[in-house]
């Protein structure tokens, strides 16, 4: 196997990577190129899922991170991290469909919380998502993350976050202690 094609790097994104982080994201989540891979949510949501200055916005923070994991040279993979007290919150998370089922998400993620812990102390991780994606919960679940119950309103009308095709979206905190 030529382990030059498996590796991944890992690094913070930077503004030139704004217009492949947007591309990658959508082809995650929202129209049929998603439905190559698992985690699509072309059926729940259509529009976009984030847009260049969501992207560049988190680039900025000063207590936010993006995580991009390049292979030969291209993005594959990208989470957001962001410092809030004594937890991190974990977001924008996606995998390029072409790599997805390949282990890399199991990777990106522990790595995400490696980096969460060492570089600023934080004993839990927090996320958020849409609580009608079963399967992509019981995935976190696998990970170590726990359902919490706590809801928040998924914001219908701000075409930001994409068009609703269905009335019953809200988003749950799940939560993950971490060692």
């Amino acid at each position: 196997m030529d382990t030059a094609a498996t590796e991944f790097t890992f690094r913070d994104a930077v503004d030139a990577d704004v217009d492949a982080l947007v591309a990658l994201v959508e082809s995650a989540y929202r129209g049929d190129a998603s439905r190559a891979g698992w985690t699509t949510e072309a059926d729940i949501l259509q529009g976009q899922r984030t847009d260049p200055d969501g992207v560049r916005a988190v680039i900025k923070a000063s207590d936010s991170r993006l995580l991009t994991v390049e292979q030969q040279g291209r993005i594959v993979a990208c989470c957001q991290l962001e410092h809030r007290g004594d937890h991190a919150y974990f977001g924008m998370f996606a995998v390029s469909p072409a790599v997805q089922g390949g282990g890399l998400g199991k990777t990106v993620m522990a790595e995400a919380e490696r980096q969460a812990r060492e570089n600023w102390g934080v004993t839990e991780m927090h996320m958020t998502v849409i609580s009608v994606r079963e399967d992509l919960i019981a995935w976190y679940e696998r990970r170590g993350y726990r359902r919490t119950g706590r809801m928040t309103p998924f914001p219908y009308g701000d075409e930001r976050f994409g068009i609703p095709q269905r009335d019953d979206l809200r988003f749950e905190l799940l939560v993950k202690e971490l060692d």
